[in-house]
């Protein structure tokens, strides 16, 4: 009654889709499994949120589970089976959070731009990304390691829309859409665009296999 989600069809859906107003009901919704490795849970935690006190609680359930099982199973599962454990580092973000966070200057695009997909149930957007940190790979990067070797393995491997890196971590964003634009671009040097949507890539594929012919 107060909202909550309850699972679907294999867990991956909910029967009650309403914002829930109460604790249980949020432990519900957070129970919502989004693939094999992911619950919705394991996206909500946000720094900003916790700070400046915004509940970081989805305003469309039933969009932001939609969305967010196919981010899950489409890009994160791959990863986890590939490199074991992920770390989310920013997953879902409600639009009162991201407006605070874009308005603050906090590493938030505006909601309304094309490219913010934190903001999984966007009314006009279909469309959902997290910030994931790769352990084996971070440890890697850490010794200097190239990112561009990780995001030609991301590029040979998953279906993505856009790939954004980060200097911390070797962090990127990875962003599901039903139609991938198939970009890469990255804060780390080389600063810019690896790559730009329905470009071919300027490395052959040879040459792409090499530089991750050792991952996992």
């Amino acid at each position: 009654a107060d909202g909550a989600a309850r699972p679907g069809h294999r867990g991956l859906g909910p029967r009650i889709v309403r914002r829930p107003a109460t604790v249980r009901g949020l432990e519900d919704l957070g129970r919502t499994r989004l693939s094999r490795h992911f619950y919705l849970r394991d996206f909500l935690l946000s720094e900003i949120g916790l700070i400046h006190a915004i509940p970081n609680i989805p305003d469309d359930p039933a969009r932001a589970i939609a969305h967010g099982a196919r981010l899950a199973t489409d890009l994160l599962d791959p990863l986890v089976d590939r490199f074991g454990h992920i770390a989310i580092r920013s997953g879902y973000r409600c639009r009162a959070l991201n407006d605070f966070g874009n308005q603050q200057g906090l590493n938030c695009a505006a909601t309304d731009n094309p490219l913010e997909t934190h903001v999984w149930d966007h009314p006009t957007r279909t469309a959902a990304c997290a910030c994931v940190v790769i352990p084996w790979f971070a440890d890697q990067y850490a010794r200097g390691r190239d990112w561009r070797d990780l995001a030609w393995w991301l590029h040979d491997h998953l279906p993505y829309s856009e790939l954004w890196f980060f200097p911390k971590l070797c962090a990127f964003n990875i962003t599901w859409r039903p139609e991938p634009l198939r970009r890469i671009g990255s804060y780390i040097a080389p600063k810019g665009l690896l790559l730009r949507p329905d470009a071919a890539p300027a490395a052959t594929l040879d040459a792409r296999r090499a530089c991750y012919a050792d991952f996992p």
